[in-house]
């Protein structure tokens, strides 16, 4: 079992937690922040890109600049990633813009005088999600405590599925807001297991840009807010800077209706981490209330963007 490892993968680091070892682990990135003592390990990757400080417009304009340009979103601290010294490094291939990607793989290997080893995770739907899960419980010597995890995991699932008969609402995810992109990979699977008919984008998908029309052509009953990296206030902040009072988007269905709904993506949606499971409960909440209203969840999760 690897006794020292370091995680370029928020999810991979609520993982970790979840098995136990966090005393193993010897770096993160400045996205781990959950647990909360994931806050206290060494950061070796970092972001040129202060998303706090930027609009979705202007975090869209630099990240293409840079991906243009040939330029590294993500950088590495040499000298905390020499002290942990790791003989395991979790990493991902499924979105250069979102984690640590092949570039700073490579240059770790560079930096690092014994060669550790590798372990990507690059889950694109629920079930991929959950034999990650699976993997890295093998590779830790965990296999118990991941089975144990993962059937916990699969009795939500179930249970929501169980819940879902009679008409489904037509529901769009909207993974940015300026410009719009789809919410792809696993997001259109958790609508569907949640009782809606997901539109646009599909199962296993990467995300795209999408315009207003696509949006006007779809037709959805239920928005969901959802941008990449952001929780429930940055989105309704963003929501109310760009969109609110906007006349095309006052015109769909949806925002007649008051069917536009934020939530907590950064913590939910965004990432491929067991926590998946809590947004799926979330989306149950939004897009069956009646049929759900025993199911606990997050309090901050999500908000209701009223018209007026």
């Amino acid at each position: 079992m690897p006794k020292r490892i370091v995680s370029f993968l928020p999810s991979a680091t609520e993982l970790l937690y979840a098995f136990g070892v966090q005393d193993d682990l010897y770096g993160v990135t400045h996205e781990c922040k959950f647990p909360q003592d994931a806050l206290t390990k060494p950061i070796i990757i970092n972001s040129v890109i202060n998303s706090d400080e930027l609009t979705s417009s202007e975090i869209d304009t630099m990240t293409c600049q840079l991906l243009k340009g040939g330029k590294d979103i993500f950088t590495i601290n040499e000298n905390n990633l020499k002290k942990a010294n790791p003989d395991l490094i979790i990493t991902q291939e499924t979105c250069e813009v979102c984690a640590a990607h092949t570039n700073q793989v490579s240059k770790a290997l560079e930096i690092l005088h014994t060669k550790p080893m590798l372990h990507s995770m690059d889950p694109h739907n629920m079930d991929e999600i959950l034999q990650s899960v699976m993997e890295l419980g093998k590779i830790l010597s965990k296999e118990t405590k991941a089975k144990e995890i993962t059937e916990s995991l699969e009795k939500r699932i179930i249970h929501i599925k169980k819940m879902q008969h009679g008409k489904k609402p037509k529901v769009l995810a909207i993974e940015w807001i300026k410009p719009f992109f789809t919410a792809g990979h696993w997001i259109p699977e958790m609508i569907e297991i949640a009782g809606g008919i997901n539109l646009i984008s599909k199962k296993g998908e990467q995300s795209r840009r999408l315009d207003i029309q696509e949006v006007i052509d779809s037709e959805p009953d239920i928005i969901i807010m959802m941008p990449c990296g952001f929780d429930t206030k940055r989105t309704v902040e963003e929501y109310n800077r760009i969109l609110k009072g906007d006349k095309t988007w006052d015109s769909l269905k949806a925002v007649k209706e008051n069917q536009i709904f934020a939530v907590d993506a950064n913590s939910f949606f965004s990432k491929p981490s067991i926590r998946t499971v809590d947004g799926l409960e979330i989306l149950a909440k939004i897009i069956n209330p009646k049929k759900f209203t025993n199911l606990k969840i997050n309090n901050e999760s999500f908000l209701n963007i009223k018209r007026n």
